[in-house]
């Protein structure tokens, strides 16, 4: 649990879902919700009819779900929605509730954490079966289909993880968005031990990304951040050093390091036209960047020949795949990956609202801040 938190965890068994499960077997009829319409810019909770699995879906009750960056663009316009009126939300996990017909391995109390996405269930490889991961137009939770802000919610079973009863499901939620996309990036890399890494950027992704990177074996890692309590943060959490990325000595200090070879493996989840500019400087021969976070700041590279001459690659990066959260979900069970400090503060979900500010704003340098229906 982080330094200064104050929140309770939840085991959530079996019994707590047949507690919201009535006499005859029914789920009720409605739900609380938060509702954001995208043309008054209203953000309300509102009481809602609770969701109705397809053939293929399953209904989950909401422990816990992740308010980020990605939710603050998504209601203040920066990202534009299918519809109008919608449920935000894209990281959550909880609690089996009702399941589709066609669905046989899950089950009502079964502890799950959801993926972003879903398969669309129209593309070649969807008509073929291949779920999630395959799907080649996947949907977006909270932009094609309604969110994870509410007491429940629907999604297809096969964009699901199970979730062992030693992982608290708020942990899980942490892995849902914070730490299953930088971990997907590890393998846009193609990470090697003994690699040497950059991390810039040391908010949430880039955080977690330094302990990703220790666990792979990466050798040395530097973090680097304008904020003070961020280094300090990463350099608990696995990196070698951490650095100002305005320090005008940074070049030397990245060339000293790593023995005047440079950086192997650089991610930028800054996305700034500085940030990029620092990692193909300090990048070694058949270095790679790797693009993550995106700013307003217009990204304008480096002569195209500097790569060419270093064969160095500049990748981009986004999302994960439901292997990718099944993979985190063993390293938490298996005590390699802790993410008890990554969760600042939890709210209920009536205070939304309060929530979005202190991620807007930055208040109290959160990690993650999750609301609980």
């Amino acid at each position: 649990m982080g330094e200064g938190s104050s929140y309770r965890v939840i085991s959530c068994p079996r019994a707590a879902v047949m507690e919201k499960i009535g006499a005859d077997g029914q789920l009720p009829a409605t739900m609380r919700a938060v509702r954001f319409d995208s043309d008054t810019g209203a953000l309300t909770v509102d009481e809602v009819p609770l969701p109705v699995p397809d053939l293929d879906e399953v209904v989950v009750r909401v422990v816990a779900c992740g308010v980020g960056k990605y939710d603050v663009n998504r209601i203040e316009g920066r990202v534009k929605p299918v519809s109008p009126v919608f449920t935000p939300g894209r990281e959550a996990a909880g609690l089996v509730m009702a399941v589709g017909e066609r669905v046989k391995f899950w089950s009502p109390g079964d502890r799950v954490v959801m993926t972003a996405v879903r398969e669309c269930r129209s593309c070649a490889d969807c008509r073929m079966g291949g779920g999630a991961d395959n799907c080649t137009e996947p949907q977006m939770m909270a932009t094609h289909y309604d969110g994870a802000w509410a007491e429940y919610t629907v999604t297809s079973a096969t964009a699901l993880v199970a979730v062992p009863d030693s992982i608290p499901l708020e942990y899980a939620t942490v892995l849902s968005g914070a730490v299953s996309t930088p971990y997907g990036a590890l393998d846009t890399a193609r990470l090697r031990p003994a690699e040497a890494v950059g991390v810039w950027g040391l908010g949430s992704f880039g955080t977690h990304m330094v302990q990703l990177a220790r666990i792979c074996g990466a050798s040395p890692i530097v973090a680097l951040d304008e904020c003070p309590v961020a280094r300090e943060r990463a350099l608990k959490l696995g990196a070698d050093v951490a650095l100002d990325p305005a320090n005008r000595h940074m070049t030397s200090y990245i060339r000293e390091i790593t023995k005047g070879l440079g950086l192997d493996v650089a991610f930028d989840f800054v996305g700034s036209t500085s940030t990029s500019r620092q990692a193909r400087e300090v990048l070694g021969e058949r270095g790679r960047l790797v693009m993550v976070g995106s700013s307003p700041d217009i990204y304008h590279s480096q002569p195209e020949f500097a790569g060419v001459r270093n064969k160095q690659t500049i990748l981009s990066h986004s999302g994960y795949s439901v292997k990718h959260l099944k993979d985190l979900v063993e390293l938490l069970e298996r005590g390699r990956l802790d993410v008890s400090a990554s969760i600042t503060a939890i709210v209920p979900l009536e205070q939304v609202s309060e929530g979005l500010r202190k991620v807007r704003e930055g208040d109290g340098d959160p990690l993650r801040l999750l609301l609980r229906p």
